[in-house]
């Protein structure tokens, strides 16, 4: 094994070569796929838990013995001239590599292995640890060790990352034949005190297909018989997204709708599945910061789309661009297009704690949301104090003011244990509903959502794993 100094060039071991990089403190590793003018040919170029796998690229996690980018040379396209391999501090140690100890970069290979120490790091939160670049027909490898302030998103912008914009949408399918008019849709009133449902635009041609009939048994067969067939089975008819029965919705696709990625049970005609991660780069890195986000899916094209998720229950929200909803990522299962969402620092429980993870996805727009629950809920109009507990509350108005009601006195029964339970509560007032769910365990908890990359469903929540 030889050791690399900074800024020292060596022949590539192999054409297959694995980069694993470790350190005591927790840090993220990415990469990022360069042309001649250094910087990526698209957002596809960058390399990260989001993001695992480009071309001749891979990321794997390694579940505490560093991750691990594996490249090959042979793979790469001929417009990329250098793979930039680098690690980030993940915000669950210390702020800077200062106190983070040795960073160690290794070049693992069939042939053999290269080695980087990178000490001597002070304000740096993200660090370029490799580069493996082709010169003269041939690879070599570099150690770089040079870092930046700005973390992850530092990197990916200097790279030439769009971490601001959306991805960009699929190209619209094209206009199908001319059919007659079909009347708009007609939703079943939303619950009281919801927002009303918005005006959707008329559907296009498409229609549902017919409901299926048993052919005529042959001469002497019985017909098959069974309560499947009882009509509370069969598929609801509307556009857009309609609950189908308690524990699914049906979507009735005519162009694209966003869902979480998975929940996916069936489907029927034509359609794409596009992965969004969290909604775009940016929005993906503002997840593995928060543990806060919905990883998402786009569906496209035309036909019947059923969505479900562990079998919860789900309830549908319309939003009339009024007001926003605030959600726990972890309860959101589909939208319309329509909408928008943010990740957002919950009001009033910024100083309850100094570590990230105070934050929810805040809806807003005009559109349909389809939400799930553990059991069914209670809808609480807020027109006095209203208190939850921060595991059983999945929703709210976003005009309400929210805050932190400590209930249990701080004395010697707390610090030798001894609690009712309900130490800490979401406190809210103002005007508007909050949604509670009969379960204290919400999927990945209440403000914990559902994580980024290696978080996914393994964040508490930070309230719930605070103040539990």
């Amino acid at each position: 094994m030889t050791a690399l100094a900074r800024g020292e060039n060596r022949p590539a071991p192999a054409d297959r070569m694995t980069v694993t990089v470790t350190c005591s403190a927790g840090v993220d590793v990415s990469a990022l796929l360069l042309g001649a003018d250094g910087r990526v040919r698209t957002d596809a170029d960058f390399v990260f838990f989001n993001q695992p796998v480009g071309p001749g690229v891979t990321y794997r996690h390694g579940s505490g013995r560093g991750d691990m980018v594996d490249v090959q040379t042979s793979a790469l396209p001929a417009d990329v001239d250098k793979v930039v391999v680098t690690a980030s501090l993940d915000g669950s140690g210390p702020p800077t590599f200062a106190a983070a100890g040795t960073l160690l970069a290794t070049i693992g290979s069939d042939s053999g292995a290269l080695t980087f120490p990178m000490a001597g790091l002070t304000t740096e939160t993200a660090v370029v640890c490799v580069e493996i670049y082709r010169r003269g027909g041939a690879w070599k490898v570099r150690a770089v060790g040079q870092g930046y302030d700005n973390g992850l998103a530092g990197i990916a912008t200097a790279f030439g990352v769009n971490i601001d914009d959306e991805p960009a949408a699929p190209a619209p399918p094209p206009n199908p034949p001319v059919a007659p008019p079909v009347p708009a849709p007609n939703y079943p009133p939303p619950t009281p005190n919801y927002p009303p449902a918005p005006n959707y635009p008329p559907p296009s041609a498409y229609q549902p297909a017919p409901a299926y009939s048993a052919p005529a048994p042959q001469q002497g067969a019985l017909p098959m018989q069974s309560d499947l067939f009882n009509p509370s089975h069969a598929e609801v008819n509307g556009v857009g997204i309609q609950k189908q029965g308690g524990k699914m919705v049906k979507v009735a696709v005519n162009g694209e709708v966003m869902a979480r990625a998975g929940s996916m049970v069936a489907y029927q005609g034509d359609m794409q599945f596009k992965a969004l991660g969290s909604g775009g780069i940016g929005r993906a890195i503002t997840q593995r910061l928060t543990g806060e986000g919905v990883p998402l899916m786009n569906v496209s094209g035309r036909g019947d789309l059923f969505l479900a998720d562990s079998a919860a229950d789900v309830h549908l929200i319309d939003l009339d661009g009024s007001d926003g909803l605030t959600i726990n990522g972890s309860n959101v299962l589909a939208f319309d297009t329509s909408l928008s969402y943010r990740v957002a620092r919950v009001q009033g429980a910024a100083g309850v704690a100094s570590n990230a993870g105070l934050f929810n996805c805040v809806f807003t727009g005009r559109g349909r949301i389809a939400i799930t629950t553990h059991g069914s809920p209670v809808v609480l109009q807020v027109d006095q104090p209203t208190y939850a507990d921060p595991q059983a509350a999945v929703a709210w108005s976003s005009s309400l003011q929210t805050g932190i009601k400590r209930n249990d006195s701080f004395g010697l029964g707390r610090l030798i244990g001894r609690s009712t339970g309900e130490g800490l509560t979401l406190a809210f007032s103002g005007r508007g509903f909050v949604i509670v769910q009969p379960s204290e365990l919400p999927p990945g908890g209440l403000i914990g959502g559902t994580g980024g990359g290696q978080q996914a469903g393994q964040s508490g929540g930070a309230l719930g794993g605070l103040f539990g």
